[in-house]
């Protein structure tokens, strides 16, 4: 099991930048999928996921309203918009899988942050400029 995270780079304030997560030698709709993060001198946090039926996405409160999490299945990619970006959305960010039948839909989506995940990907730094 292999992500590969990219299409982070530097964007303005309020810009937009989409990220990509590719499955490598698997198929991602069989997995729950999570977006995280990591600000310089903090701690890792959650940012959005889905369970595998893609149903009902998750938000953190500081992703909400503003960052989309999708997936395109023929392309085994998971994708996050991210729109009206503030400096502060500057970290490296991570995304990460588990298989679905580690946890149903709902425990998923009531813990996808805090849960346990079988692969990562390696990160793409997001900078935002103010």
């Amino acid at each position: 099991v292999q992500l590969q995270a990219c299409g982070g780079g530097l964007a303005q304030s309020g810009g937009s930048l989409r990220l990509s997560c590719v499955g490598i030698g698997f198929a991602l709709n069989d997995y729950h999928i999570g977006w995280f993060r990591q600000a310089p001198g903090k701690e890792r946090e959650g940012v959005s996921c889905f369970s595998a039926s893609a149903s009902s996405p998750y938000y953190a409160d500081s992703a909400k309203g503003r960052f989309t999490i999708s997936r395109d299945s023929a392309k085994n990619t998971v994708y996050l918009q991210m729109d009206s970006l503030k400096p502060e959305d500057t970290a490296v960010y991570y995304c990460a899988a588990v298989r679905s039948r580690r946890y149903s839909g709902s425990y998923y989506y009531s813990r996808c942050f805090d849960v346990g995940y079988d692969a990562w990907g390696r990160g793409t730094l997001v900078t935002v400029s103010s």
